[in-house]
């Protein structure tokens, strides 16, 4: 008997027979589609927390930052000095999107994960591009009027056989990563009110954490952990402290409720001492005078039992923050060796111009050195930043200083190759006017600075926006530089085979000298600017390396005198991921 005799012999009434056979019309091609994508998937080994743990000598990309560490470092060395010169593009896509693909490519086994603007989730097979499925998370009812600085998304973090996605209407979504099904979601805050989240969540023992962003919209900032196996909240660790906790007192009565304090940067791990660190963004309102205080946590990089959210210690980069300076840069487990004492380290570029190394044990700082032109940070006493008063923007009080809330650097992460102990660093050239302007009083959803601000030129440097940069890690001394006359805004990638790899604005993907900063491989020229993350990993004997080029972000929209360079608004649109292998 058939499946429609059995119908018509079950059922007497011809519309539910109708509705019966329309939904198995429907179901049928789901199901196949499903069927067909496992059968032709490349093998997806589980992800476990043995994995997690070894990830630096893992063969693919299995976090935002590669491992724990966030070192942007791979071990693989099939790609040399010697050879990288013949590296061609294996296979692209391209993307329906044309604001920023900031997105870093995770790849398990042969299997590679992608992310878009606006969150959706491209799965491919690694090394050929074939397409196995596509997610598009459902933002119709967001307006995304709270998100700042471009509708991106990081990446996401892989666990078990499930891939973590966190969204800008600010849901965690965990998909099976062999056919895209949604498994759980969870939204952790509403959208348009100030709150969104952007960032590549991280998975420790079996949570998925993530942070919430919203400095621009006195949204309070948190760090939140989810059980990945349903999504149940486990803890959520607000950044800015209410009155009872410690630090509350260094607000004004009320004003941990807008603080900001936004967390939308991945944070990193480290197993040893079994701690979590976390980047902390800038207070709310930006203009200081209306916030007495030094604003803990905000600016700052917090130390957090992975298991509670507890605070163990923090370290304070721009006390009493009006300049929009962060402290959100991701933080690089490296040990170090200075004025010849060796030390577990953290280290990191800030937004506000210095470069740090901080005792990771500890939180207790070992030096601090300017990477880039910085005078409202002004320097260091009894191991706590100094800030120059003179330079503090007020209501009919403008300033002209350095760097500009762009930063010296901003999100685009550094990488540290412990071959040369140098840390790469993509850096702005730019300054700032900025001045304290009447606001109105907080309202949700709505803009929280009460401070006006035009993008100039660094005097220093009048002929580049941006360079990359090499540094010493145990002298935090500059050791060699590569200048631009565009804004470099792309993290950076170091390899065991003595390269350091980056892509430039006008659409090149470089790949330099670790220990020379000499150019030894530039791609032929790609669609648009890129500000992708760039990730390298093997399939059998070959080394590939992945990057989106997609120009957007904060620059063109916030980038005042540069985003005005003719250059620079002359940069192309449209996401377009590359591939490269020999």
């Amino acid at each position: 008997m058939t499946i429609l005799q059995r119908l018509l012999s079950r059922h007497k009434s011809a519309r539910r027979i109708g509705l019966m056979l329309g939904a198995a019309v429907l179901a049928l091609p789901a199901a196949r589609v499903i069927a067909e994508t496992q059968a032709n998937a490349p093998a997806y080994p589980p992800v476990t927390d043995a994995r997690l743990a070894a990830a630096a000598s893992d063969p693919g990309w299995l976090m935002y930052r590669h491992d724990y560490s966030s070192d942007g470092y791979s071990e693989l060395a099939r790609l040399t000095t010697a050879n990288v010169a013949s590296l061609k593009p294996v296979w692209d896509f391209k993307s329906s999107f044309e604001q920023g693909h900031e997105s870093a490519p995770m790849i398990n086994g042969d299997t590679m994960f992608v992310t878009t603007p606006k969150d959706e989730v491209h799965a491919f097979q690694a090394s050929t591009g074939k397409p196995l499925w596509t997610y598009k998370h459902d933002l119709s009812g967001a307006g995304l009027k709270t998100v700042c600085c471009d509708v991106v998304n990081r990446g996401v973090a892989l666990y078990g056989d499930r891939v973590y996605l966190a969204t800008l209407d600010n849901y965690v979504v965990a998909l099976s990563a062999r056919t895209g099904a949604v498994a759980w979601k969870k939204q952790l805050a509403p959208a348009d009110m100030g709150a969104a989240m952007t960032l590549a969540p991280l998975v420790v023992k079996g949570r998925v954490i993530v942070g919430l962003s919203g400095g621009e919209y006195g949204a309070r900032g948190s760090v939140v952990a989810l059980d990945a196996a349903n999504g149940t909240q486990l803890w959520q660790r607000y950044t800015v402290p209410s009155p009872t906790e410690a630090g509350g007192n260094t607000w004004p009565k009320g004003a941990y409720k807008t603080g900001g304090g936004g967390a939308w940067l991945t944070g990193t791990y480290d197993p040893e001492s079994d701690t979590l660190f976390w980047g902390v963004g800038n207070p709310g309102p930006w203009l200081a005078t209306l916030r007495p205080g030094t604003n803990l946590y905000t600016d700052s990089v917090i130390a957090m039992n992975p298991a509670s959210g507890a605070i163990k210690w923090h370290y304070q980069y721009t006390p009493h923050d009006t300049w929009d300076y962060d402290g959100t840069n991701e933080t690089v487990m490296t040990d170090i060796t200075y004025n010849g004492v060796s030390q577990k380290a953290l280290v990191s570029a800030s937004r506000n111009g210095w470069f740090y190394a901080i005792n990771r044990d500890t939180g207790k700082l070992i030096y601090a050195q300017k990477f880039t032109t910085a005078t409202s940070v002004s320097g260091v006493k009894d191991g706590q930043m100094v800030t120059d008063d003179s330079l503090r923007p007020a209501v009919g009080k403008q300033v002209f200083t350095c760097p500009s809330f762009l930063g010296g650097k901003n999100w685009w992460p550094i990488a540290v190759d412990p071959q040369t102990h140098m840390a790469y660093v993509p850096t702005m050239h730019t300054c700032m006017t900025i001045k304290g302007v009447v606001g109105g009083a907080y309202k949700a959803g709505l803009p929280f600075l009460d401070e006006s601000f035009v993008v100039k030129r660094d005097p220093a440097f009048p002929n580049e926006w941006g360079s990359v940069q090499a540094i010493d890690l145990n002298t935090g001394k500059q050791a060699w530089r590569f200048g631009s006359k565009l804004p470099w805004n792309d993290g950076m990638l170091a390899t065991a085979g003595g390269l350091v790899f980056s892509g430039s604005a006008d659409g090149y993907l470089y790949a330099f000298d670790a220990k020379t900063g000499a150019v030894k491989w530039k791609s032929p020229q790609m669609s648009s600017g890129v500000i992708g993350v760039p990730s390298t990993w093997k399939v059998g004997d070959k080394q590939y390396v992945g990057v989106w080029a997609g120009w957007g972000g904060a620059t063109p929209i916030w980038g005042g005198d540069m985003a005005k360079d003719p250059a620079v608004s002359a940069i192309p649109l449209g996401g377009h991921l590359y591939v490269f292998g020999l």
